[in-house]
């Protein structure tokens, strides 16, 4: 994490990206509970995050094109992934205003990230976000990112970097915090903005990344929040659409500039919320309209419209479907034999490869897929539970019934989807799959990589490292005796079900000396044995 208070490295921009992703997983319900403006749909929050979900994951794709060499990315091609990321990715008008920020703070990055540079970049972002929206209202993003960019300019000359963000982060609180009294359906709901407050999640990411540290005063909202669909409606002219447009129509446009400023003019006239981020000839467009179908069409006049999104906001759908089935599961699977274990059991399954966890796209794409009304979601990894919690999030809004039972491995959601019965209601189904999961520990066994500290000790690069619930509590020199340490110390708190999962190049032989090992030394606790195909660890072990 970067000490230095002189420049913004690339290391740094990933390091922002990352806890920016983590601020906006944890926050995100609660900024979906204030969303009121422009549309009461309570989804700014998981728009945001999908948002950072796709920046980040362009930065972290300029780095792994960077693994086969000794150097890192420079601070430019680090800025400018990050900008290009969050375009393509945006969501919702709160997204693709962030998109624009991020852009704007990367055109000035680009060229140099020093303490002078970022207040500049601030600057550049207000002033870029405020142009690409048709008709720009105050107490909402925009006001607060003013203000973040005016607060950046007041350390005195010689202030490093560290003092430029927490500035610019000081003073979007305090702009935040007088959103209510801008916006007369904010301080009706007695909410901030939303959009803002992501804004002050991202920025209070970007202090920590910067000086190393967290923000001295994390952001708590002034007021309770209140549901947005408590103030749903409850917007008069001038503060957002009562009865106003059905669909919001999202699309990325290849377009040159002069086609661009027609296609605003035409979309400004068939709706509102108008918002077109991007340059370069790659844009972004965002309108709330009652004719999707004539947005689409100004984008096809314009240039090459693609990855078209149209949301109805008083429908679940827009598009009329087959009769969905009434309850499904979808799983995260870190490997193809596992993958196939849980289609069989009728299963809808992303596979988790080695290093490449999914995005939530992928996981609402998947959800999706299983077409049916209700789904349970296994995520089988703690690291996904944000991304998972947003998948999820962006299903119901779809009109999906999503219950996300937070399985950390493979073996508890193998252990889930064992007593899943679609017959039984939804609630019952969920608490039994769930009781399932929980009552199951779950091990694997991992080759270390290099020396390190561990719970169990000191390691030694080429060491079989035996983790128990996500903690190293072995250390040995071969898989075979790893594997029955690990076994032993789970068995000891009881069992009644060993469930051993082998990677690709483990043998046979392992699993059945395995067996013999638990049928020798504990009565009555049965094994299951699966071969789990390509994965990242040689074994995965589960005890019911």
């Amino acid at each position: 994490m970067p000490q230095t208070a002189d420049d913004l490295d690339a290391v740094a921009v990933r390091t922002w990206c990352s806890l920016a992703l983590d601020a906006l997983g944890r926050e995100r319900e609660a900024i979906d509970a204030i969303n009121v403006y422009p549309v009461a749909d309570g989804d700014t929050g998981t728009n945001l995050y999908l948002t950072v979900e796709s920046a980040a994951a362009a930065v972290e794709a300029v780095f792994a094109a960077h693994e086969t060499g000794t150097s890192v990315p420079s601070t430019a091609d680090a800025v400018r992934a990050m900008a290009h990321g969050a375009l393509i990715g945006a969501r919702g008008n709160s997204g693709t205003i962030l998109a624009q920020l991020l852009r704007g703070m990367a055109e000035v990055l680009a060229e140099g990230a020093g303490a002078g540079r970022l207040s500049l970049a601030l600057t550049r972002a207000a002033a870029s976000a405020r142009e690409a929206v048709a008709h720009p209202v105050e107490g909402t993003v925009l006001t607060v990112a003013a203000a973040a960019a005016a607060a950046a300019e007041r350390p005195a000359d010689g202030a490093g970097a560290p003092a430029v963000v927490r500035a610019a982060y000081e003073g979007a609180r305090t702009a935040l915090d007088a959103t209510p009294g801008q916006l007369a359906v904010l301080g009706r709901a007695g909410v901030v903005d939303a959009g803002g407050r992501g804004l002050v999640a991202v920025l209070g990411a970007l202090v920590e990344a910067v000086s190393g540290r967290a923000p001295e005063r994390a952001y708590e909202a002034p007021t309770a929040p209140a549901p947005a669909a408590a103030v749903a409606g409850d917007c008069s002219a001038g503060d957002g659409p009562q009865d106003g447009p059905a669909f919001e129509v999202i699309y990325l446009l290849e377009a040159g500039d002069q086609a661009v400023e027609r296609l605003r003019t035409r979309l400004d006239g068939l709706g509102d919320s108008l918002v077109v981020v991007g340059g370069d000839g790659l844009w972004n467009v965002h309108v709330h309209v009652d004719d999707a179908g004539a947005a689409v069409e100004a984008g096809v006049e314009a240039g090459r419209p693609y990855r078209i999104r149209i949301t109805h906001f008083a429908a679940d759908r827009l598009h009329a479907r087959p009769e969905p089935a009434q309850r499904a599961v979808v799983v995260v699977v870190p490997g193809d034999g596992l993958g196939g274990l849980c289609a069989e059991a009728g299963a809808t399954t992303v596979l988790a490869r080695p290093g490449e966890p999914p995005a939530s796209g992928e996981l609402v794409d998947a959800i999706r897929r299983a077409h049916a009304r209700e789904v349970v979601l296994l995520p089988n990894d703690g690291d996904l539970r944000h991304t998972a919690a947003a998948a999820a999030e962006q299903a119901r809004a779809e009109g999906i019934r999503v219950a996300l039972i937070p399985t950390r491995a493979a073996v508890q959601g193998i252990a889930a989807l064992a007593v899943h019965e679609p017959d039984r209601s939804f609630d019952e189904d969920v608490v039994a799959m769930t009781a399932a999961a929980g009552a199951t520990r779950y091990a694997e066994l991992a080759v270390a990589e290099r020396q390190s500290w561990t719970m169990a000790g000191i390691c030694q690069a080429g060491d079989i490292l035996g983790l128990i619930d996500g903690d190293v509590a072995v250390i040995g020199e071969d898989v075979p005796e790893t594997a029955r340490k690990v076994l032993d110390r789970m068995l000891a708190a009881g069992g009644e079900l060993v469930t051993l999962v082998l990677g690709e190049d483990v043998p046979d032989t392992l699993a059945d000396r395995l067996e013999e090992h638990v049928r020798e030394g504990y009565l009555a606790v049965d094994t299951v044995v699966y071969r789990g195909g390509h994965q990242c660890a040689p074994l995965l072990i589960g005890v019911e």
